[in-house]
């Protein structure tokens, strides 16, 4: 079912509410328009290109990080609301997979998953105390993969962060972490 103009700038711009970093091309196929329909429509909303919103979003979340330091992040944030939730994408690169076969290594979706728990605490140094994870299914070179992270729950200086990271629709990696607020009373120690 085609959308006329009005329904399609208003799907476009919740589709990049959802995931800032898709490229003309992926709101095209999601909207079964032309590129250059898509580019039209972003001009008249005044959207920029994903080079440049990659570079605000960036600029404006990673300013509310207090347990890291921008590059330790792996992942780009897009969005954080500290002790709340938090979201961040990875492009799968040459150099994340396996060379015969280019699949992400798993340390890399862990990573994701772990400094974003981590980020969403409210302190100057948090670390992660402990963490059960599940691998889903395989993730390719060149893939997106968006992470999501929700506080579950709070106690003391204990935070439970759930991390679902999916590549499009479909979950590849879900994590439990706690993370622990060193810089509070109480430091590692509860149980």
């Amino acid at each position: 079912m085609r959308l006329n103009r009005q329904e399609r700038r208003i799907a476009l711009q919740e589709l990049l509410k959802e995931d800032p970093f898709l490229t003309d091309w992926q709101l095209a196929d999601k909207l079964e328009v032309s590129v250059a329909t898509i580019r039209l429509d972003r001009m008249a909303l005044d959207i920029p290109e994903l080079r440049e919103r990659a570079k605000t979003i960036a600029s404006n979340t990673y300013t509310q990080v207090r347990a890291l330091h921008g590059e330790e992040v792996i992942g780009e944030l897009v969005d954080l609301e500290l002790g709340k939730q938090g979201t961040s994408v990875l492009v799968v690169g040459d150099q994340m997979v396996f060379e015969r076969n280019h699949i992400l290594r798993g340390h890399f979706l862990f990573a994701q998953g772990n400094s974003l728990a981590v980020a969403l605490v409210n302190s100057e140094v948090a670390l992660t105390k402990s963490a059960q994870v599940r691998f889903y299914q395989p993730v390719k070179l060149g893939d997106r993969v968006v992470a999501k992270a929700t506080v579950t729950s709070v106690t003391e200086n204990h935070y439970a962060i759930a991390v679902d990271s999916k590549v499009a629709d479909e979950i590849v990696f879900r994590g439990e972490y706690v993370v622990v607020d060193v810089a509070s009373k109480g430091g590692l120690e509860r149980d």
